[in-house]
């Protein structure tokens, strides 16, 4: 009888590619068409609620309970011209996903009738029930209240006759239980502090907003086979599995061409994402076969973050209807590529200046070189907020797996810049700008135009300038964008205050502005030298080298995010209003807690189908063995049986004793968890799976992968490596 993994491969062979119904138009006739973007706005609303909502996007104006009605009004209108039928507060919980909860747009009327209402009030705020997603000890499960708070900065959408309203989410005491509230307190705060820093150069500039463009790495596998794995159902990755004799090595998926299902799929998740305003842009093979990669046009952060998550749910939306599984783990596959999320941060001011790019003069260079020179500081003073925030069990399998940044982080900027700053250190002539602001001599290297000739980009550092903007490498696949987001903003504002203050004791002790500005500078730059890494991060002697450095390679989550309960981590989210001690030990205790749920559930995973699936197998066919041997000894002369059956013999004995050590060690695993279910502790539950649960995971996986090279492939109960990443 054909076994289930042999049963799926002939449903997945039959597949038909499925044809996608997209209009022959350009994306532009489409682009946007389901978000209530301005030109919705301009339409569906009247001129004052129009006006009063673009000065609260651009300006944080506030919205009264009049305008509240009137843009309510009008938003219903257009949903309701698009053909939504319900209203939801999108919101982004600590769960890492989105969380919505429909309600209908109507109202009963007399005569059994009922019309279609949406009030300002339902717009503004509503209360779902909180009790059930991760708070941190923040609230009790039996406290039911939590709230949601419309970002009127974030466009409204439709999906699946839905209407989305993007929101934040807190408790009934205020504290915030979701990303975005975070996040838009460290937009805030940046903003803040990086336009007092730009008046230094430019008294015009009003404000000073972050953008970000991520990456998106994922996989693809059929659905038949996915759904033959238990693992990689439950767990997003495969727990084991023998490497398959070709995978990546030949480098000919990279930027290869997109076989035509899979094109198809591209082409469909992408009709979607354009109508809901996501600018998708690049598309592409990755290095690992069945590894692609989306990438849309930089956005403000915010609406940025909003749109990756929007997204990652779009690929697994559309990828099921092309008989496909999206898998977002880090580390789906042992031994080849993971996936990561660049995530490409950069400055600009209202008046359209990127404030990462070198100018064209030497006033608009001493600005550039200010805010390069102030990012490496902040990552040098704050390295371990950073990990803590690109942490998780799925992004430990990648960092330092040498397809992606080792966990060291390190700062590169390239070879013209290095020069540049360490000429800025030998100098001592000041130079000064004179009272009209006019241009002269400041001390400041000449950086040329074209800076993106002169250096080649550094794909290992984590953390690496390009051209125009700095590339966090490190985050993972799965990661919600404003995590790392959070904590970039929240480093950069706080060393631009304090970037300021130190321009303030100079310049009160009689020293001019820009005499300041460049001692100050000169001196971050000394101090912050460790960070900067110019050369291979793969390399076994980079890590020695960091070591050496006092750099931190902190290889597990548990022990990343000790940085979040540190002294210095709660001081400054507190002094910069981003998260208050209690809201930030609370994620803490989430991200541990997660950690270790992860762990529990791969531990049990391998566990049942070691003993239930691979074990039995491996049983069968030794047993075939061992009935073949016995036949050949009632055939065949003493002396020729020793030599024709030594080679199965020795089978015999070797699958022997793969079973025993893989039934061996899962008791002790089990063993090992019941120990850490005992602690209540999160810490030290979590630092218990991560010491002596999670390392019996590989141990057995040494064992079925060389079982699985024995034992016979028609018995083989799961797709192997070679149909996961192979078959299309």
């Amino acid at each position: 009888m054909e076994n289930f993994r042999f049963q799926a491969l002939r449903v997945m062979l039959d597949r038909q590619i499925k044809e996608v119904d997209i209009p022959s138009k350009k994306i532009s006739d489409y682009f946007g068409e389901m978000t209530f973007n301005r030109a919705a706005m301009r339409e569906f609303l009247t001129q004052e609620a129009y006006v009063k909502l673009i000065n609260a996007i651009e300006k944080g104006g506030q919205i009264d309970r009049k305008i509240a009605d009137q843009v309510a009004s009008g938003l219903k209108a257009w949903a309701v011209s698009k053909g939504a039928t319900h209203y939801t507060h999108w919101f982004h919980p600590l769960t890492g996903t989105t969380a919505e909860k429909h309600d209908a747009f109507i109202v009963p009327v007399e005569g059994g009738k009922s019309v279609e209402n949406f009030q300002g009030k339902e717009l503004v705020q509503q209360e779902p029930d909180a009790s059930s997603f991760p708070s941190g000890g923040i609230r009790n499960t039996f406290e039911a209240r939590g709230y949601t708070a419309w970002d009127p900065t974030s466009y409204a959408f439709i999906i699946d006759q839905t209407l989305c309203i993007p929101t934040i989410f807190i408790s009934y005491t205020g504290e915030a239980l979701d990303y975005k509230t975070p996040l838009l307190k460290s937009l805030s705060a940046l903003d803040s502090a990086a336009t007092e820093v730009c008046r230094l150069f430019d008294k015009n500039t009003e404000k000073v907003f972050a953008t970000l463009g991520w990456e998106q790495e994922y996989f693809l596998v059929d659905s038949v086979l996915f759904k033959a794995r238990p693992d990689l159902a439950l767990t997003g990755r495969t727990v084991f599995g023998h490497a398959s004799a070709k995978d990546q090595q030949l480098s000919d998926h990279y930027f290869g061409t997109i076989h035509e299902r899979v094109y198809n799929f591209m082409r469909h998740f992408e009709y979607e994402a354009h109508r809901l305003g996501i600018p998708v842009k690049t598309r592409h093979n990755e290095v690992a076969p069945n590894q692609y990669e989306c990438a849309p046009i930089f956005e403000e952060a915010n609406i940025s973050v909003d749109h990756n998550q929007l997204l990652m749910h779009l690929l697994e939306k559309t990828a099921r209807k092309h008989d496909f599984q999206v898998l977002l783990h880090e580390k789906p596959y042992k031994g080849v590529n993971g996936s990561g999320k660049h995530n490409n941060w950069s400055l600009m001011t209202d008046t359209g200046e990127n404030l990462l790019s070198p100018g064209k003069t030497p006033k608009s260079n001493l600005r550039f070189i200010v805010f390069l020179v102030n990012i490496i500081k902040a990552v040098d003073k704050y390295s371990g907020v950073l990990r803590a925030h690109i942490a998780s069990a799925g992004n430990d399998h990648r960092l330092g797996a040498h397809e992606a940044p080792p966990a060291v982080i390190s700062v590169f900027i390239g070879e013209q810049l290095s020069k540049t700053l360490d000429q800025i250190v030998k100098r001592t002539k000041k130079g000064n700008l004179n009272a009209g602001g006019s241009e002269s001599n400041l001390s400041i290297p000449k950086i040329p135009e074209i800076l993106l000739d002169n250096t080649d980009r550094n794909r290992t550092s984590p953390f690496a300038f390009t051209g125009n903007k700095f590339e966090f490498r490190a985050v993972g696949s799965s990661a919600n964008c404003a995590g790392p987001m959070i904590a970039l903003n929240t480093i950069m504002a706080d060393q631009l205050r304090e970037f300021m203050q130190d321009i303030g004791k100079l310049t009160d002790n009689g020293a001019s502005r820009n005499e300041a500005i460049f001692q100050v500078v000169k001196n971050y730059i000394g101090e912050s030298e460790k960070i900067r890494f110019e050369g291979n991060n793969y390399s076994d002697n980079w890590l020695q080298e960091a070591e050496r450095r006092g750099l931190p390679n902190i290889t597990s989550t548990p022990d990343a995010l000790k940085a979040l309960t540190g002294a210095d981590c709660i001081s400054l989210f507190e002094r910069n209003n981003v998260m208050t001690p209690r809201e930030l030990l609370a994620r803490c205790e989430i991200q541990l807690e997660n950690y270790t749920n992860k762990i529990q559930i791969e531990s049990r995973v391998i566990g049942d189908l070691a003993m239930n699936h691979i074990i039995p197998i491996a049983i069968r066919y030794q047993n075939q063995l061992i009935e073949n041997v016995k036949g050949l000894k009632e055939v065949l002369d003493s002396k020729t049986f020793v030599k024709l059956s030594r080679n199965q013999l020795q089978s015999i004995k070797d699958i022997s004793e793969h079973i025993e050590q893989i039934k061996d060690m899962v008791l002790l695993m089990i063993e090992e968890r019941k120990k850490a279910n005992k602690t209540e502790n999160v810490v030290e539950k979590a630092a218990a799976y991560n010491r002596n649960v999670f390392p019996f995971i590989d141990k057995i996986r040494y064992h079925i992968d060389k079982l699985e090279l024995m034992v016979d492939d028609e018995l083989w109960p799961l797709p192997k490596y070679r149909e996961l990443l192979f078959v299309k």
